[in-house]
């Protein structure tokens, strides 16, 4: 699976795709009016990328197919479209789009490394409305976990990491979700490790070094989560890129913590649980 697209190799018949997000900001669409690669459309990750958030299917739970079709199509993609997605953190949000176009059926889908920071070209204002596309979706393309198919992973010789930030997992804080920890047997590998200090990738090698020191041996069944399934598409990127399949558990944290009959645990350690 290519997963990457080097900015100096981006294809000049692709659609660009801009997915301007951060947690806790809401100014997305105004960073993309005031400064975008020419010719991206802006894609909104809350309302296109994802279903209104709730307790029993966590804060970002995946859109519709048909819902995820209709925004493809007011993107302006073609079933036979070349997509590059990106965004200005590294992929951290980009990569939510490049995870869902292919769990929608897309193949020629890649995130454009490095992002808007490692774009040399001019940059267009304004916003871009392409004329309607009339792409067809038929979803399956990426695997997916439920919370009960997460949660087994460990005990089933599978392998469950969780993206989000360390100090999230060891349950230190927890900034926006009803309980601080992990899932039981998870495994910290924060996504922000995937990244080198350019905020690009770190090569296909070195990824494959260190999800081996996390314990993906080959044959190893992978899942990924984070705290709403945003971050933890980058991680399956990342996995991808090493030639490692993974699976998204799109409820996350958001979910899990939210079901008090869910234990939680802390601490550094992948084994262990707190009560509930």
């Amino acid at each position: 699976m290519t997963v990457l697209t080097a900015p100096e190799e981006l294809p000049g018949d692709a659609v660009l795709l801009d997915v301007r997000w951060q947690l806790g900001r809401t100014d997305g669409r105004e960073q993309y009016l005031a400064g975008h690669l020419p010719g991206a459309v802006f894609v909104d990750l809350e309302t296109e990328l994802a279903a209104p958030g709730t307790s029993a299917e966590g804060r970002h739970p995946l859109p519709s197919l048909q819902a995820l079709q209709s925004a493809a199509r007011r993107w302006g993609l073609e079933d036979g479209s070349r997509v590059v997605v990106y965004d200005a953190a590294g992929g951290l949000a980009a990569a939510r789009a490049w995870w869902l176009l292919r769990w929608g059926g897309l193949t020629d889908v890649t995130i454009l490394d490095g992002g808007l920071a490692a774009w040399t070209g001019p940059l267009e204002r304004g916003d871009v409305v392409p004329a309607p596309g009339s792409v067809t979706l038929t979803g399956g393309g990426m695997p997916v976990l439920t919370a009960d198919e997460a949660a087994a992973l460990p005990d089933d010789g599978g392998l469950l990491l969780d993206a989000r930030a360390g100090e999230r997992y060891r349950g230190e804080v927890e900034p926006i979700d009803p309980r601080a920890g992990h899932v039981p047997g998870a495994v910290s590998a924060p996504t922000a490790e995937n990244l080198d200090a350019d905020g690009r990738f770190r090569t296909a090698a070195a990824l494959t070094e260190r999800f081996a020191a996390l314990g993906v041996r080959p044959g190893t069944t992978v899942g990924v989560y984070c705290g709403s399934g945003v971050t933890a598409a980058h991680e399956v990127a990342a996995l991808a890129e090493a030639g490692i399949e993974a699976a998204l558990w799109p409820g996350s944290w958001s979910q899990w913590s939210a079901d008090p009959a869910r234990p939680a645990a802390t601490g550094a350690a992948p084994a262990g649980t707190d009560s509930p």
